[in-house]
Formats: C-alpha cells, structure tokens, sequence
C-alpha cells in the first residue's frame, strides 16, 4: 500500500526530475531518491537523474486485484528527458490493465498536452496537474482542461498562498494539502477554505491530504500531530467515476 492518501500503490517506470517551479524546493522526492541512492537500492543508482526503467513497465501486470496507481511518484511522466517512444510503453501497459485505475500528475501540462495531441487518453487513466501558486501553478489549468481525460484533477500541494479564484469548469476532482519536512512552508486555513468553497460550486469533488508541518493553528509541530482534519471531520471526496 501507498503511504499517499488519495491513491493504493504507486508505480515508478521512470524516476528522477528537475526543479521547475516553487513547488519543487523541497522535493520529497529527490530527498528519498538520494536516501535509496545511498543505500544501494535497484533503480537508484544515478540518484535523482531522470531514468526510465524498462523492468518495470510490467509490474502492473503481475497484480490481479484492481488497483489505484499513481504513475511516478518519484518523477514526472512528462519530463522533457523522457521520450515518447518509452511513455507509448507505459501505456500500453496501461491499456492492457483496464481493471487498474492510473492516476497521472504533471508539472509540465504542455509536454501532456502534446503527447496527447495525436493519442487518445486510456479510459481508465486520470490526469492531473500541480498547482502550487498563482504563477506557476494556476496557468496549467487550462494546459489541463485541453485534454480529454475522462478525469481531471489538481494537486493543490504544497498549498503556497492564496490562489484566488479559479476556473474549475471540467475539473473533476481537487486535492489540497500543506507542505511539510524540513523547510516547510506554512499553509493558511483561508486558503483551504477558498478552494473548498469553490470546488462546491462547481461541482469537484475535495480531498484533503495534510496540514503539513503547520497546523491550522500556524504552530509547528510533527505532521502526524497536525493530522488531516479540516472542519471538524476528513474530507476523502473521489471523483464520480461514471463521468
């Protein structure tokens, strides 16, 4: 099992990624990439390069019961370094396990878009896009919405400022949360609040992930402490899968 909330198993065809926007300074997933690195782990040995991994395109094939994916947690499917010749191979993967559900985020919607300008989306795959803040993150919105995904998601972590109001016309389904680890940048309960109102009036579906290392309260403390809790219960919404 995944120790991400809002998915089952994670799958990491490829690993490794570049900084591209404030969401990225502190990357949980170069700090763990070095960790394995260090510990000699299979996959790891050029740390947190990008490097696709062709022993493991088949790992979902093995795995009979219907199973949640978040394709590479440790990487974006979409990185320039990644050729298109290897994402065709993770998807047909993917189309060959329709009893699986793949849910795909990016940083990098435009690289998205253009691999899927002459490809159709898998029936049981999920895109989404990170956003972060109003620069860098609120324009791949649109990047998304471009796509014809039979679900659409966002990453609103790590929550970094108030984001304003937003266009969730086709977006199906919004994930918020607060950074945490080492240099963490506090979220504000506003901010959580501001989205939540409008996935309601849109029609998304809200899930909230963490406070991270500040809680509502603004103190500091050990994430586990500051728990998932917002307003008084969790908030687990999935997006309707009879789109």
């Amino acid at each position: 099992m995944s120790s991400i909330e809002w998915t089952e198993q994670t799958w990491n065809p490829v690993t490794g990624c570049t900084k591209i926007s404030a969401g990225c300074k502190h990357c949980y997933a170069e700090t763990m990439a070095r960790r394995l690195q260090a510990m000699g782990a299979a996959g790891y040995e050029n740390g947190f390069a990008v490097s696709c991994h062709e022993n493991r395109l088949s790992t979902p094939l093995r795995r009979k019961t219907p199973t949640m994916y978040f394709v590479n947690s440790m990487s974006d499917l979409f990185h320039s370094h990644v050729p298109f010749t290897f994402i065709d191979k993770v998807m047909q993967t993917i189309c060959e396990t329709p009893r699986h559900t793949y849910q795909i985020l990016t940083k990098r919607p435009e690289m998205m878009a253009k691999y899927f300008s002459c490809r159709s989306v898998p029936n049981n795959t999920w895109l989404g896009v990170s956003v972060e803040n109003k620069r860098h993150g609120v324009p791949r919105i649109d990047g998304l919405r471009q796509i014809d995904a039979k679900v659409r998601f966002l990453s609103v972590e790590p929550l970094l400022e108030s984001i304003g109001e937003i266009n969730l016309a086709n977006i199906h389904w919004v994930i918020v949360g607060g950074e945490s680890g080492k240099g963490a940048r506090p979220m504000q309960a506003q901010w959580v609040a501001d989205i939540k109102r409008q996935c309601r009036a849109s029609g998304a579906s809200f899930f909230f992930k963490q406070w991270g290392a500040y809680g509502k309260d603004g103190v500091r403390r050990n994430k586990k402490a500051n728990g998932r809790i917002y307003r008084g219960r969790t908030w687990d919404e999935m997006p309707a899968l009879n789109l």
